[in-house]
């Protein structure tokens, strides 16, 4: 092997060589259905025929523009992502990885909050690098497993929680809406939708980071939509490009304004490639005509429903939580038998994910996965824990 392999993750299938759809094919011509959409990328299917002509029609004009240069592609592009987020007005900045885009996007809150502190919860990921993902300066990491089965309607004064938050000293809040770095757990509507009014009610700055649970994959466009929250600032990554490196930081009219022109520091050679917003522009259109979020909600019943009959019946304590097509199933096991568990289901010709030194499998197909494959994978799953 000549490459640094994935920390934490056994190479399992050392050389995949084809994909179709939900289809991986490796040299020997053995194929296995992924329940990973690569790592969450591919939310159309790999070799999505859009996506790839998309990219050869846009290769054959213009693929990279320089500092001075613009193009109406990108236009359109952030003009389809804006109508998504209610950001009409606001502006877009297409960047290469979802951590670029969430570290862009926080440091445009910076620069509007002059020194307040940002909020959010311990369990959240937000990239390889930056800001967001050191929070070493300026935030506050909330722990916020113990509000999960509280009776209150509301978050106030006089839960000694929400009381220990130092919303005097906070300007904004980074959420993730379910990711909970890979575990996919939810936090309480009535805790993120109290923290939205309270920044709010003073002028604060309320952010998403969409990078795993956008484009669908909670069987929404994206999983702030769960929650009564209108964010300021959105990132995307992932599935955005289904699969092409491409991201997108979006800032509303609201957050624009009061930059007041002042420039976002942060800037790189790909900044607003025409090859990638024309990805972005052919995945949305994607959604759109093959009315991909109504196939998610169905597809959603079949797969949850089938994880919680097994856990049901299972001897083990087994927990699953999702939403769309986007789930987790606790196995209730030691690490190291999961890990055989993760290997049995590859032999099986299912790819799903394991998380490192975990119990805990990750299920994220791509919402144009076949139901038959779909149930195969339950089937399996079933036989290997009993």
């Amino acid at each position: 092997m000549k490459t640094f392999p994935f920390p934490g993750h056994a190479m399992l299938l050392p050389e995949i060589v084809r994909a179709d759809n939900c289809s991986l094919f490796d040299a020997a011509g053995n194929r296995y259905v992924d329940l990973e959409s690569g790592v969450w990328c591919t939310p159309a299917g790999h070799g999505n025929p859009a996506v790839k002509a998309a990219i050869s029609e846009q290769l054959d004009a213009v693929a990279h523009v320089g500092f001075c240069y613009g193009s109406s592609v990108v236009e359109e592009a952030a003009g389809a992502v804006q109508g998504l987020l209610g950001h009409e007005g606001g502006r877009c900045a297409f960047l290469c990885s979802g951590s670029e885009a969430v570290e862009y996007g926080v440091r445009a809150m910076r620069a509007v909050l002059d020194g307040a502190g940002i909020m959010t919860m311990a369990d959240s990921y937000f990239g390889a690098y930056g800001d967001a993902a050191s929070r070493r300066d300026g935030w506050f990491v909330f722990d916020w497993f113990g509000c999960e089965g509280c009776g209150r309607e509301a978050c106030t004064a006089d839960c000694p929680r929400w009381a220990f938050i130092p919303l005097d000293q906070i300007g904004g809040f980074l959420f993730e809406p379910g990711s909970s770095s890979g575990f996919v757990r939810f936090p309480p509507a009535r805790l993120i939708e109290s923290i939205n009014r309270a920044l709010k009610e003073k002028g604060g700055l309320f952010m998403v980071n969409e990078v795993t649970t956008g484009m669908g994959r909670t069987g929404r466009w994206f999983g702030h939509q769960h929650y009564d929250v209108r964010p300021d600032i959105a990132a995307l990554g992932k599935g955005v490009g289904n699969g092409y490196p491409v991201s997108v930081s979006s800032l509303n009219a609201d957050v624009v304004s009061r930059l007041g022109g002042k420039p976002i520091p942060y800037g790189q050679s790909h900044l607003n490639d025409p090859l990638g917003a024309a990805v972005v522009r052919a995945v949305i259109g994607e959604f759109e005509e093959k009315r991909l979020l109504e196939r998610a909600a169905d597809l959603s019943d079949i797969l949850l429903s089938g994880l919680q009959a097994i856990a049901e019946t299972s001897p083990r304590t087994v927990t699953v939580r999702g939403r769309g097509l986007m789930a987790a199933m606790e196995l209730g096991m030691d690490p190291a038998d999961a890990a055989s568990l993760h290997e049995s289901l590859v032999h099986s010709g299912f790819i799903c994910a394991l998380r490192p030194g975990s119990d805990v499998l990750r299920i994220d197909p791509a919402l144009t996965i076949d139901e038959g494959d779909l149930r195969g994978f339950i089937d399996t799953l079933g036989s290997l824990l009993a």
